[in-house]
């Protein structure tokens, strides 16, 4: 049992605020006066955590109440902050902005419900499920938020003043003026900050160069972006050194109770297991699949697997000994040249699926298994191909397992997160992998479960389980 460490919580109004433009230059400007912080990010989101790690030396995890359960929320932070001195949780959208339930409704569950369980029936939810509010209700840590002062002034105190009384449990206990304009303008902003009594933390001038390129899915991943990824950290870093109090940050930060909890530990989460015959579990990464949690690796080695990072981009053969491949998301669209050029990889993979190796594989290594990907070549393991598609599928699934794989029992039934722009064709095979509503999904093919559903590993360690346990070769 340890105590929560001091933590703190950075929101906004709404995306595209500067959430993570401020939290990474406040995790760089933090360690690099010696005060070693812990990144997190609330949410099903790859890409801000490897900005956070960059920027905090140190690993970004993610807290989703919807994928991993809130009661694994706490012990996930303490799992992750052990030996910092404190922890900063970026949000997700705006404070109050939660999962929607079906059809587009906000759920609703009377302010009075003590319950946070994310797996309710929609009818029975919170209408902030799975909110950065949510969040920090459950890791009682204190909010600053990160306000676009840009075309206002006084009006940023109505702002605050709605953003206080509107849910007292999580009322921001300061903020931080985000892309400020000139000095006459932050006194204005200080003023009505003063007119409601929001503490002024920061103001941050505004600094077009610190933008960090996207694309369709987002900010490129920084292990895509390589020295550009570190100058941009490196520039967020020296914008919140100067120009935000870290040392009131610091002090909000104490605020946060200690509360008593006992860490996540992966060992404990896969249960007893024969851990001294490792089998190989070769993952994918580099700049295509960076899509993962590193918790995944975590249960993996505690399941009895040694995880052998691989990078297709690169590496022309599958780790000596692999047992099992995971191929995580990313964006093998962005790579399909060299992706495609390798074809020592690409007929290793293809060897291995089809003698009986057990592969899993999310989003990014679902269109890496197919014939081709908007008409380039891939492994040629299952029978679909891939294109970009006209809109972007996003959102939170409730699946059933209509079969049997390495990672499910049939009849299962999890929560995940689809999140891309590609459409397979088929949308499924003979055994789809996952079925919700009335749709089917990926493919269960042999050893191979395939599919564009996320999930956290966190939140089913019995799915990681299974698939070490599953694993045959020579250890």
């Amino acid at each position: 049992m340890v105590v929560l460490p001091p933590r703190v919580v950075i929101a906004a109004p709404s995306s595209g605020s500067g959430k993570t433009t401020i939290t990474t230059g406040l995790l760089g400007a933090l360690a690099a006066r010696g005060t070693v912080p812990a990144p997190f990010k609330i949410g099903p989101d790859y890409v801000d955590p490897g900005y956070h790690a960059l920027a905090a030396g140190r690993p970004g995890r993610n807290l989703d109440p919807v994928l991993c359960g809130v009661d694994r929320l706490a012990p996930l932070v303490a799992h992750g902050a052990s030996g910092a001195a404190l922890a900063v949780v970026e949000g997700v959208m705006g404070l109050f902005d939660g999962r929607l339930a079906p059809g587009g409704r906000k759920a609703s569950l009377p302010a009075s419900s003590d319950s946070n369980d994310a797996f309710l029936p929609p009818e029975r939810r919170r209408p902030d499920d799975g909110s950065t509010a949510h969040v920090a209700r459950v890791l009682d840590a204190p909010v600053v938020l990160v306000v676009d002062a840009r075309g206002q002034h006084r009006s940023v105190a109505a702002l605050l003043h709605g953003f206080r009384t509107f849910d007292p449990s999580v009322a921001p206990a300061g903020v931080i003026l985000n892309r400020v304009g000139t000095e006459r303008h932050a006194d204005a902003l200080r003023a009505a900050c003063a007119e409601v009594g929001v503490p002024v933390l920061g103001v941050v001038p505004r600094r077009a160069e610190l933008a960090v390129p996207s694309r369709h899915l987002g900010l490129i991943t920084a292990a895509e972006h390589g020295a550009d990824a570190r100058a941009a950290v490196d520039a967020m870093t020296a914008l919140v050194a100067a120009h935000v109090d870290l040392d009131a940050v610091e002090r909000l930060a104490r605020r946060a109770p200690a509360t008593p909890v006992e860490p996540w530990d992966p060992v404990l989460e896969v249960g007893p297991t024969d851990r001294r015959a490792r089998r190989v579990v070769a993952v994918a990464g580099g700049p295509a699949f960076t899509f993962g949690y590193p918790e995944h690796a975590e249960l993996l080695q505690a399941a009895g697997g040694e995880v052998v990072v691989v990078d297709p981009l690169r590496d022309e053969v599958l780790p000596e000994r692999t047992a099992g491949l995971v191929l995580p998301g990313g964006f093998p669209e962005e790579h399909l040249e060299d992706l495609s050029a390798n074809v020592a990889l690409r007929t290793a993979v293809r060897a291995f699926a089809t003698a009986g190796g057990a592969v899993h594989a999310e989003c990014g290594g679902l269109l890496y298994l197919g014939r081709a990907l908007d008409g380039a070549p891939m492994c040629g393991v299952l029978d679909a191909e891939a294109a970009m598609g006209p809109r972007l599928t996003l959102g939170y699934r409730t699946a059933t397992a209509p079969a049997d794989s390495p990672v499910a029992v049939a009849g299962e039934t999890v929560t995940g997160h689809e999140f891309h722009r590609t459409v397979t064709t088929p949308r499924a095979g003979s055994t789809p992998a996952w079925a919700w509503d009335d749709t089917t999904e990926g493919f269960v093919q042999g050893a191979v479960h395939a599919s564009y559903l996320h999930t956290h590993p966190a939140g089913r360690p019995e799915a990681v389980r299974r698939f070490v346990a599953g694993l045959v070769g020579p250890p």
